[in-house]
């Protein structure tokens, strides 16, 4: 869980972009997008295989 507190003279604004920042950092978002819907395993490894870069020889 993420958390923040709050200075005696510091402003919101300032203690709501370090909260945003640790969220972000904590990765809370990416894994709330992730468990929105059901992804099959198979359909898992094409993206991973799409988005790794293509090997020349």
């Amino acid at each position: 869980m993420v958390s923040v507190k709050v200075g005696e003279n510091e402003p919101f604004e300032r203690a709501l972009r370090r909260f945003k920042k640790k969220y972000e950092k904590a990765g809370i978002l990416k894994d709330v997008k992730s468990r929105t819907y059901y992804l099959k395993p198979s359909d898992a490894k094409r993206l991973a295989a799409k988005s790794k870069p293509k090997r020349r020889f």
